[in-house]
């Protein structure tokens, strides 16, 4: 089922929380939502920028590592012991080597661009997710942590959520700008001990982090994303409040009512701090009591034949609800595939998942989303980007698994003005280094804000006060039409 999740304790930028609301036996927000906690916002953006195309972004994160070799990168002429055991197929990009097992993706290549050379130092699962998600380093160095951390630099999607937050001046939003679905990343991975970065507000506060749904699995070696969901297990229910009748509705706001006029004292006493709080409070209030933001999460509204050109497994389905998002007037959602297993897409040992689940389940839903959004028309104002957060080396393993390897990976990029059969940068013959148009987390971070109508070089004021512009890279500006 999808609820809505809380924000880590890892995260909360101050020691002391408040429960805002209850209702019912189970709480209003459960254990959580971003109104749970007492945050502090703790930056002004400011400066304008140039207008882009696109109105959203659906960011698929691919976590763990896709190959280079395995994907969209083939090196048919490397040496027998670095192409591997998969072939490439024709397709309708001149020059794109994409893997056999991606068919519908080749079909349709003529609808998006592959960058050949992202590249990036941060060799490893959790900074390089950081780095993907926000534009900028982890300032944990290799190895020396695996979670978020209230230091970290806030997401491009919770600068996206703290814009509009701004622009609404303080106004009641039922709907998020910004949601992650379908769980945190790292919550399906050993009982969820990891609370991966790059995804939150950071120091920005946790005012901004997404509003994040939440399935879950059968048992402790259940991946939902290689098998058909039920219904059951993917209905839209907030927590504590589904099914939500305008009679609960109302009463849960009269609680609300007689929950304010209770911290009268409180207001009088520390009337700034309870200012930030009424502000998160209304901010919860309005998502989990939204006819919009529940209607958008209930992927069983679909038609069945949608469903099932999505696939029903579990990225198939958040692909969807995404595009859901999008089209109810989200303006930033991201999409994990997450790793459960411990390897995934994290392929060191073999390379069987690889062919029998990960690429057939990401081919069948990202071809899906791109059709459905160029059909609605959502396409042409809807960026869409994929990958993960490193590649993998060309040395394998004696069962075609391949290590770590951040250097060289590639990129799928779509809409909002994408132009669309064709591939930007270049790789050398062993697939290794990028030789054309090198890549950066910095470039792809200030792609994206410009095509939302964001000006990269915007400033964000640090706790410390340092003014930071929201990305040093450049735009691949080259890519657009």
């Amino acid at each position: 089922m999808l609820e809505i999740l809380g924000v880590p304790a890892a995260l909360s930028r101050r020691t002391g929380r408040r429960a805002m609301l209850q209702a019912g036996g189970a709480g209003l927000l459960g254990l959580s939502l971003p109104g749970v906690m007492a945050a502090e916002e703790a930056a002004r953006v400011t400066g304008g920028g140039p207008r882009g195309r696109a109105k959203s972004v659906i960011f698929l994160f691919l976590f763990g590592g896709p190959s280079q070799y395995e994907t969209f990168d083939m090196k048919p002429d490397a040496p027998a012991e670095i192409r591997g055991p998969m072939s490439p197929i024709g397709c309708r990009t001149p020059g794109l080597a994409i893997c056999e097992h991606l068919p519908r993706l080749a079909d349709i290549s003529d609808r998006f661009c592959v960058i050949r050379s992202m590249t990036h130092d941060f060799n490893d699962h959790s900074g390089g997710a950081h780095y993907i998600q926000t534009g900028h380093r982890w300032q944990v160095p290799i190895g020396g942590g695996f979670s978020a951390t209230p230091q970290d630099w806030p997401s491009i999607g919770s600068v996206v959520e703290h814009l509009a937050q701004r622009d609404a001046r303080g106004g009641q939003r039922d709907l998020p700008a910004y949601a992650v679905v379908p769980n945190r990343l790292g919550r399906l991975q050993e009982n969820g001990q990891y609370i991966r970065p790059g995804e939150y507000g950071g120091w920005l506060g946790t005012s901004v982090n997404p509003l994040t749904t939440k399935v879950d699995r059968r048992s402790p070696t259940d991946n939902p994303y290689w098998r058909d969901c039920t219904d059951d297990e993917l209905r839209c229910r907030i927590e504590g409040l589904d099914p939500v009748a305008d009679a609960d509705v109302a009463r849960i706001r009269s609680r609300v009512g007689l929950l304010e006029s209770f911290d009268a004292q409180r207001r009088i006493l520390d009337n700034a701090r309870s200012l930030e709080l009424d502000r998160l409070r209304t901010r919860a209030l309005g998502l989990v009591t939204s006819p919009r933001t529940r209607a958008a999460l209930d992927v069983a509204r679909e038609p069945g034949a949608v469903r099932d050109a999505y696939g029903r497994h579990l990225f198939g389905q958040a692909c969807l609800t995404a595009r859901r998002l999008v089209e109810a007037g989200t303006r930033f959602v991201t999409v994990h595939y997450d790793c459960c297993d411990g390897y995934s897409w994290d392929s060191h040992v073999h390379s069987d998942d690889v062919r029998r689940w990960l690429l057939p389940s990401f081919d069948q839903a990202l071809a899906a989303l791109l059709l459905d959004l160029e059909r609605s028309g959502l396409l042409a104002e809807t960026l869409v980007v994929a990958l993960g957060e490193m590649g993998r080396t060309a040395k394998p393993t004696k069962d075609w698994g391949r290590n770590h390897w951040s250097t060289l990976f590639p990129a799928v990029i779509a809409g909002a003005g994408v132009r669309g059969g064709i591939t930007w940068g270049a790789s050398d013959r062993n697939g290794e280094h990028p030789t054309e148009q090198p890549t950066s987390p910095e470039d792809l971070a200030a792609t994206i804000y410009t095509a939302l109508g964001i000006d990269p070089a915007t400033v964000l004021t640090m706790p410390d006060g340092r003014p930071m512009p929201l990305s040093t890279g450049q735009p691949v500006t080259g890519i657009f039409g």
